[in-house]
């Protein structure tokens, strides 16, 4: 049996990567979720070697960042990535690029997905990051027919823009059709829609996350549970 180790899903947008593959190809897991705030780190201590989420257990093996942890799922399942040769490619290539760019959107806009947030404005370095979203997403539609990334099925490249469908929906950012209903598809997914349930009911809040937000704009509606500030894992 996998062992999934995950923050808040509220925040935590690396945990959501393989949670939602691993859930959209019925891949059996147990999930672990470490809160973060004060405690974060007792909780997770001697669970992860870097002391972050994601992390896999299975088979007495440790697999850390969720990169790893895909390809390692893709090792052992099928569907993971397209088995078309081009297809996969270019899958790996998308994923990679999320994985380590589009910095200006992580720090502009966190991961928080029961809130909807009104920035305070559009820095230059934003807008270029959400235009080269709307680029890449509509290649991979345009040069694999849909309705995913690279085809017909949910896979890892999908995975990993999961939390860009909830940064859109939080911040509102603007993309062209057929961007725009990809990202909608994402939220309708059933993974998705379980997890944002999930975050939407969390009533932990950590003041490094909620800090972000407001660094960023103002937030005009909050969907989630009463809140509870995270000071115990």
């Amino acid at each position: 049996m996998h062992t999934l180790h995950i923050g808040n899903k509220n925040y935590s947008s690396w945990s959501l990567r393989p949670w939602a593959l691993m859930t959209e190809l019925a891949i059996p897991f147990e999930e672990v979720n470490h809160v973060f705030g004060a405690g974060f780190a007792r909780s997770i201590a001697g669970k992860s070697p870097t002391n972050r989420v994601p992390v896999l257990h299975h088979e007495g093996r440790v697999i850390w960042d969720s990169l790893a942890i895909v390809e390692y799922l893709a090792d052992r399942h099928g569907g993971v990535w397209p088995t078309d040769a081009a297809a996969r490619a270019w899958a790996r290539c998308a994923a990679a690029e999320m994985h380590s760019g589009f910095q200006a959107l992580r720090n502009t806009c966190g991961m928080n997905c029961g809130v909807r947030v009104k920035l305070h404005g559009m820095p230059e370095a934003l807008a270029k990051d959400v235009a080269r979203v709307a680029e890449l997403w509509s290649e991979g539609l345009e040069r694999f027919g849909g309705p995913f990334l690279a085809g017909r099925d949910f896979g890892g490249v999908d995975a990993f823009f999961c939390p860009v469908a909830f940064r859109v929906q939080s911040y509102g950012l603007e993309l062209p059709e057929p961007a725009a209903a990809y990202a909608r598809r994402l939220l309708a997914a059933p993974s998705m829609k379980r997890w944002y349930e999930a975050a939407l009911a969390e009533p932990w809040r950590d003041h490094e996350h909620e800090a972000e937000i407001a660094q960023a704009g103002r937030i005009v509606q909050d969907l989630r549970a009463a809140p509870r500030l995270a000071t115990t894992a």
